[in-house]
């Protein structure tokens, strides 16, 4: 029964990860207005998440049809480091993206803005430091094997071999636990910026006897940071729920082998996939400029009612002009 439902709901997931990252690619790549450094760091994301659900569905799917691995040890192999692989990039991007938005939100003009090129190098050192991580396996420094219902190969978190336990200990940290730390900082004085931008633009609207300080180009832009702040927050809170179960797996498997059950197991797995899921759904929904351009190139994907283009324009221009009389 499990490995049918597992195999329903990967394939479920891999339809829409595969079309949502795919999408993000595309436009990224054909819009250029969307070519910015941020959103450079943003494709790495799709890419990742991509190659994924790309390279291992297949296989789980088969194997589940089958009800064990059937690929043969090196297939493991190269199965395992996939998946830890992009998994590890994933992670190490949401901390660029983080750090990005911490320098444009906390230290304004005082940080050094993001270049094209500095966004190129980040992401090359991303999957880099994962590729670094995952192969080391292969030269005796940790192992992948079946786990779980015997349908994914992953870490061995069974085996208490010194060079296995000592990879696991230290992947764990440097993978998991050292970048959420890192993030948690970032937006720790994130949010309290932004929560004190949007107390002071209430005050200050309120002294000028409006609504709303909207009009303003400055605020506007400040604004717009302050969105993006709060679509990468919920990215990086997904990612976690994603790859938290795992992480639990693996510390349990050390700590208490008697509670990792085949069953228990199966979570890992399916959080995992249900990750490549999230971001291309939360960044299409949520960032201004890729709806636009999505229902530009791709307008059947609209469905929200028409609006009065000529209305909206003169209430733009209505509330521009205001102040200034």
């Amino acid at each position: 029964m499990w490995h049918g439902l597992v195999a329903f709901f990967v394939a479920f997931c891999a339809i829409f990860s595969l079309s949502g990252n795919l999408t993000v690619m595309y436009m990224f790549f054909t819009t250029k207005s969307l070519q910015t450094p941020a959103n450079i760091l943003v494709v790495n994301l799709a890419l990742s998440d991509f190659t994924l659900m790309f390279c291992m569905c297949p296989p789980l799917l088969v194997n589940c049809y089958n009800g064990t691995w059937v690929w043969g040890p090196t297939a493991c192999q190269i199965y395992g480091t996939i998946g830890s692989g992009t998994g590890c990039t994933s992670i190490f991007l949401m901390c660029c993206i983080s750090h990005d938005r911490y320098n444009v939100i906390v230290k304004g003009i005082g940080g050094k803005p993001l270049t094209k090129n500095g966004a190129i190098l980040q992401a090359f050192l991303c999957w880099a430091t994962s590729a670094a991580w995952t192969l080391t396996p292969f030269i005796g420094w940790g192992r992948y094997t079946p786990e779980g219902n015997m349908a994914a190969c992953g870490t061995d978190y069974l085996s208490t071999d010194f060079m296995n336990v000592s990879y696991l200990w230290a992947y764990t940290f440097w993978c998991f636990f050292f970048p959420l730390f890192y993030i948690i900082y970032c937006y720790w004085f994130l949010v309290a910026a932004v929560r004190e931008h949007e107390k002071q633009m209430r005050e200050q609207a309120k002294r000028m006897g409006i609504k709303s300080l909207r009009g303003d180009a400055d605020a506007q832009k400040k604004s717009n940071d302050c969105k993006l702040a709060r679509v990468a927050m919920v990215t990086v809170s997904l990612w976690f729920i994603a790859w938290t179960p795992y992480c639990i797996i693996n510390i349990a498997g050390l700590t208490d082998r008697s509670i990792v059950s085949p069953l228990f197991s199966i979570w890992g797995s399916i959080f995992a996939k249900a990750n490549t899921v999230y971001n291309p759904i939360v960044y299409a929904i949520s960032h201004p400029k890729y709806k636009a351009a999505l229902y530009e190139k791709m307008p059947w994907l609209q469905c929200t009612a028409e609006t009065n283009d000529d209305a909206k324009s003169t209430t733009t221009s209505t509330s521009v002009e205001e102040p200034k009389a």
